[in-house]
C-alpha cells in the first residue's frame, strides 16, 4: 500500500492540511455556486444550493457525530460540540453563546464567503434560505427535538461583528 503525505505529517501539519482541504472545499462550493448563477441566475442557484445543502448538511453532521462518538438525541451539548466539527469552523470565525441545556445562539463572527465578497465590493451573499435549510437539517440530524430559528442571515441587516446568529432550542 502506498503512504499517502499526510501520514508524516505533525499534529499542527495536519491541521493546516485539513484547513486547506476545507478552503478547498469552500472554493468548490463557491465556483459551482457561480457557474450556476451565470447560467441559470441568482434564484435557481440558490434553489439548487437548498437541495444540494438539504443532504451535505446530513452527512455532514453523521459524520461528524461518528468522528466524535456524538450518540444521537444528545440535545443542545451535542449540537454545540459538533458545530465545531464542521468544515467552516476551521475557516469561519464562529461563536456559541447562551448555552445551557435547552438552548443556545450560534454566531458566524467571520465568513470567509461574505468576507471575500465585500473585499471585491460585492453587496452580502443571500444566504438566509439556504442557511435555514442547512442549520434546521444539521441540529435534526444531531437531535430531531431541536428547533432552529434564524435570528439574522444576509439579505438581513446585521451587526458588523458578525454575519449571521442562529438560535437552537431543544423541544420536549
Amino acid at each position: 500500500m502506498n503512504e499517502h503525505p499526510a501520514d508524516r505529517l505533525s499534529a499542527a501539519e495536519l491541521k493546516d492540511w485539513l484547513r486547506d482541504a476545507a478552503l478547498n472545499w469552500l472554493a468548490h462550493d463557491g465556483l459551482w455556486f457561480r457557474a450556476v448563477e451565470d447560467a441559470y441566475g441568482m434564484e435557481k442557484a440558490i434553489a439548487l444550493d437548498k437541495k444540494a445543502w438539504e443532504s451535505f448538511t446530513v452527512i455532514e453532521a453523521k459524520r461528524i457525530m461518528k468522528r466524535l462518538s456524538i450518540p444521537p438525541g444528545g440535545g443542545i451539548p451535542a449540537l454545540v460540540r459538533a458545530l465545531g466539527g464542521r468544515l467552516y469552523a476551521l475557516i469561519n470565525v464562529q461563536e456559541v453563546s447562551e448555552a445551557d441545556e435547552r438552548r443556545c445562539v450560534f454566531r458566524m463572527k467571520a465568513c470567509r464567503v461574505q468576507d471575500a465578497r465585500k473585499k471585491q465590493g460585492l453587496p452580502d451573499f443571500p444566504c438566509k434560505e439556504v442557511g435555514i435549510v442547512e442549520y434546521s437539517g444539521f441540529a435534526r440530524t444531531i437531535d430531531p427535538r431541536i428547533e432552529t430559528r434564524c435570528l439574522y442571515c444576509p439579505p438581513d441587516p446585521h451587526p458588523e461583528d458578525s454575519h449571521c446568529a442562529w438560535e437552537f432550542i431543544l423541544r420536549d
